[in-house]
């Protein structure tokens, strides 16, 4: 009687050997630690060189809901762009002075300076203006306002370069920026979007100083159905990236994204940690990462160039975000960073829901800012 209560096999510890070649069924992790085991000369120094790690966490998510989540409506550039303080300023200045003289583009000068497109940028963007303004080129304000958007087009198509993550596998996405710039939040929206692409994703959950920052990649993973590698507050944050590259290729993912601490571009123990991660990375992957992504606060204004300059000394930044475009940002700063660096701009954060991370586009980008005509202003 009651003969099925009976006491369960004791279970297999982690110690006892798998059959060689074989992976425990449901333990994808263990695929992950048995390549962390089959040690090479190039491991081996790469280990030496991380302090002592807790072992990775792999925080698996359920399978994605069988509800779908409802579609945010997608908002146009220009109602995204149409609240900041270079689209305000320059309509109304065209409103203003609907007259073609040289008060007007004086004018226009202190607004783009004022909406950080920089000095140099700004003078000689209106000199051009004024040269073809005196030689009777612009029949009235339109015809101004037009060569406007164009000039100003002209000087963010160079950077308006796509990120292509296809060639290499795992891709590795290494993101970088100081404190409050929206990083793990952008890294989330690029997941989901990788995602929706059918790409296979990994997360790094690099930020190891914020347990809260751990936790907000943690919940992003569950939210896209997206594995997040993770070790506790304060561990090393190269030995939790090394970690998920190695997951990365054992699993054959598509693409790693590494979350890492946000610095202030003048803490140089912890800029050298990042010089840090890229070098330890570059033992498993001579190339990776393949592409360093740094997250811009579009309202930090000028202080954007001081921080770029010393992450790209660092660590070599291939791409930008901007984000929070939509809020209080003037904008002007899109149009320092081209004239300054010339880096990629890949995408720009125009709200807070995934989709409204986009691919930047300058000509969108500048219709956002400016009506086509003074009509429409």
């Amino acid at each position: 009687m009651l003969k099925f209560w009976k006491k369960k096999p004791a279970e297999t510890t982690s110690e006892q050997p798998a059959e060689q070649g074989q992976t425990p069924p449901g333990d994808e992790h263990a695929a992950d630690v048995a390549a962390l085991d089959n040690a090479s000369p190039v491991l081996d120094e790469a280990r030496a060189e991380l302090a002592p790690a807790e072992p990775a966490v792999v925080d698996e998510p359920p399978p994605p809901a069988a509800v779908p989540e409802p579609a945010p409506t997608r908002r146009s550039w220009r109602e995204r762009l149409a609240g900041s303080g270079f689209a305000k300023g320059l309509s109304s200045l065209f409103v203003r002075h609907p007259k073609l003289d040289d008060d007007l583009l004086d004018e226009l000068e202190t607004l783009l300076i004022t909406a950080d497109v920089g000095v140099e940028a700004s003078t000689t963007l209106v000199e051009g203006l004024r040269k073809r303004m005196h030689k009777r080129e612009f029949a009235d304000a339109d015809a101004l306002l037009g060569a406007l958007r164009e000039a100003l087009v002209a000087m963010l198509v160079p950077v308006q370069q796509p990120l292509e993550i296809g060639g290499r596998k795992p891709f590795v996405v290494l993101t970088v920026g100081i404190n409050g710039v929206g990083k793990t939040t952008t890294i989330g929206k690029l997941a989901r979007r990788w995602r929706d692409e059918g790409r296979q994703v990994l997360l790094a959950a690099g930020d190891t100083f914020r347990a809260a920052a751990v936790a907000q990649l943690k919940t992003w993973g569950e939210r896209n159905g997206v594995p997040v590698i993770a070790q506790g507050q304060d561990a090393d944050a190269a030995s939790v990236i090394f970690d998920a590259l190695q997951a990365a290729r054992s699993r054959n993912a598509d693409v790693l994204v590494a979350d890492t601490a946000g610095r202030l571009h003048t803490q140089g123990g912890l800029m050298d940690e990042l010089s840090k991660i890229a070098r330890v990375l570059k033992k498993l992957d001579p190339e990776a990462p393949h592409e360093v992504l740094m997250v811009i606060d579009g309202t930090t204004g000028q202080n954007a160039i001081s921080q770029l300059r010393q992450f790209q000394q660092i660590v070599g930044v291939t791409g930008l975000v901007v984000t929070k475009l939509d809020g209080t940002a003037k904008g002007g700063v899109m149009f320092a960073l081209a004239r300054e660096f010339g880096l990629p701009i890949r995408f720009v954060g125009l709200g807070e829901s995934a989709t409204d991370l986009r691919e930047f586009d300058a000509r969108a980008f500048v219709d956002g800012l400016l009506p086509a005509t003074l009509a429409r202003a």
